[in-house]
């Protein structure tokens, strides 16, 4: 589903990400995890076509993200850490400028705007202007608008930010559904606990580089996946 082949982004003369190699494959939630500075944030960017590369090649479902940028766009949903909405719009006319993006049919986005909106218990909120919302609500209008195209490619940096824990727990289940219906799923994280739990894969990258990557078992092992975060990172620090 995503294919990231030796992709290197610089800025000015250094390696924001170095030559990474990441294999994203139908029905897996894959985590992302590093430091700040790590170079997770750039390449969620470059993977959703936000932001250009130097070396490399990214593909989503067989497509070139340069190549083919609005087909690969079609099939995916970019939830980003801290979600930049148009605040002076209200929540469900957000919804249904995305909806429109996509080509959501009328019938259709209704039913998810309602089954999502009750979900999250944000169905008394949509008729507000979004610049009245809190960060946890804002977020939760982002996660909603990403699943309305009903996405092949969900990808998000730092997603359990701002939420409260029954939407974080809403959150978890619906990234399962996602990838037991064939989809797949991208995300960083700082919560480990959280991928420990719920990630099929986890790579670890430390200054632009794969230092560790597989299944989770394949990676903590007999310990957890914080003491294994932990020891790579104090090496060669």
């Amino acid at each position: 589903m995503l294919e990231i082949r030796n992709l290197t982004k610089m800025y000015g003369s250094k390696k924001a990400v170095d030559h990474l190699s990441l294999s994203i494959q139908p029905g897996e939630i894959y985590g992302f995890i590093g430091h700040n500075g790590a170079g997770k944030t750039t390449t969620i960017k470059a993977c959703c076509g936000i932001m250009d590369f130097d070396e490399g090649e990214i593909r989503i479902n067989g497509m070139s993200v340069k190549e083919k940028p609005l087909e690969c766009k079609r099939i995916l949903a970019y939830i980003p850490d801290n979600p930049d909405l148009y605040e002076f719009l209200s929540g469900v006319k957000y919804l249904n400028f995305i909806a429109d993006v996509y080509g959501v049919s009328t019938q259709v986005r209704n039913e998810k705007i309602k089954e999502y909106a009750d979900l999250f218990e944000l169905t008394k909120d949509l008729a507000q202007p979004i610049s009245a919302y809190s960060h946890g609500m804002k977020q939760k209008l982002a996660i909603i608008s990403a699943l309305l195209h009903s996405p092949k490619l969900l990808v998000m940096d730092e997603p359990f930010v701002g939420l409260d824990p029954k939407a974080a727990h809403i959150v978890k289940q619906l990234m399962r559904k996602l990838c037991d219906e064939g989809g797949a799923i991208f995300f960083s994280t700082h919560v480990l606990e959280v991928a420990e739990k719920l990630c099929d894969k986890v790579a670890i990258i430390k200054k632009g580089q794969l230092i560790m990557e597989g299944t989770m078992e394949e990676v903590k092992g007999n310990t957890s996946l914080e003491d294994v975060f932990l020891e790579l990172e104090g090496e060669n620090a």
